[in-house]
């Protein structure tokens, strides 16, 4: 194998950069060419490559977003827009690629690849949810989560100064990895998960007992996809219920998926992105890198993408007794 590519699909996420880096160092010590396609696989099927090397992803390893961008691509979906991308990569006389995305990216690949085996995928996952089968972390989990925890901290401040009820919305549509570890960091006192049930009637009575134990303050960490409907349809059901002087909604939003990458998402950047490397020179395919145990590890698409996680019942026991009364 003597050139292959990378490229970022799906959601940016903390850490893209340096893996990208850490990719093309890694082909370069083993005498391969890289090529970057920009804007994910719409950029695959307009064969939109950049030709990457050490100068060229020199000063990004502490940048967060990604220097090839990335977008959603309808036309990939259908076997027109794969043959297309498949006819851009052969021209461009790429032998392999690493994907750097989520769940959705690997399913592209793995279709992609059941229509033209000729071209192997490796996939590192780039994702702040945490919610891939296969690895401990995902990476941009940590960032994500100690900018929320961050965030979280300084609203604190503000809530007890005012004595007030907060409501702070996290990311996680169908996984609430995000605002169960922000949640028990930050010392809320009550975490909402799109994976349980919220019960209310429940959260209005342990809020009630809570100003009565004199607290001055109420941090309520909601993922975004909790059944309640988010953070605002929540304080509309609570807040004439409960004796806080007055309550507010904070959603940190897309202030997760940016900022500078901590140095575990660095590190884990540069383990993911060498292993990617290693495995596509071996000959493997459809597989998604990944780490357990503080080990890499090679999980194929189908797993890593058809799996559910489970949110840590230890976590959760861990969440409910600190927020006891």
């Amino acid at each position: 194998m003597k050139k292959i590519a990378v490229f970022t699909s799906g959601g940016d996420s903390p850490g893209m950069n340096a893996c990208i880096r850490a990719v093309v160092r890694a082909a370069i010590y083993n005498q391969v060419e890289v090529l970057g396609i920009r804007r994910g696989y719409a950029g695959m099927i307009l064969g939109d490559f950049v030709p990457l090397d050490r100068e060229g992803v020199q000063g990004i390893i502490n940048r967060g977003g990604t220097i090839l961008g990335s977008a959603r691509s309808a036309e990939f979906m259908t076997p027109e827009g794969r043959q297309k991308a498949f006819e851009q990569l052969k021209a461009a006389g790429i032998e392999g690629v690493v994907v750097i995305g989520g769940d959705g990216s690997f399913k592209g690949a793995t279709v992609f690849m059941e229509e033209h085996p000729e071209i192997p995928f490796v996939g590192i996952p780039g994702t702040i949810d945490n919610d891939l089968y296969g690895t401990d972390y995902t990476l941009g989990y940590d960032t994500a989560i100690n900018t929320a925890l961050e965030a979280i901290d300084k609203i604190r401040d503000t809530a007890e100064a005012y004595n007030r009820l907060f409501f702070v919305e996290v990311m996680g549509r169908d996984a609430g990895f995000i605002a169960l570890r922000s949640g028990i960091a930050g010392g809320a006192e009550a975490i909402l998960v799109p994976e349980v049930e919220t019960d209310i009637p429940l959260l209005i009575q342990q809020i009630g007992e809570y100003h009565e134990k004199h607290k001055h303050s109420c941090i309520i960490v909601v993922a975004e996809g909790d059944d309640a409907g988010g953070a605002f349809e929540l304080a509309k059901q609570v807040q004439d219920k409960v004796p806080y002087e007055e309550s507010r909604v904070t959603v940190l939003g897309h202030i997760q998926r940016g900022g500078t990458p901590t140095c575990a998402d660095r590190v884990l950047a540069a383990q993911m992105g060498i292993g990617a490397v290693e495995a596509l020179l071996a000959n493997k395919r459809g597989i998604m890198i990944g780490v357990q145990h503080k080990q890499l590890v090679e999980v194929p698409f189908e797993q890593s993408t058809k799996h559910n996680i489970e949110i840590s019942p230890s976590l959760k026991k861990v969440a409910h007794i600190l927020s006891a009364i």
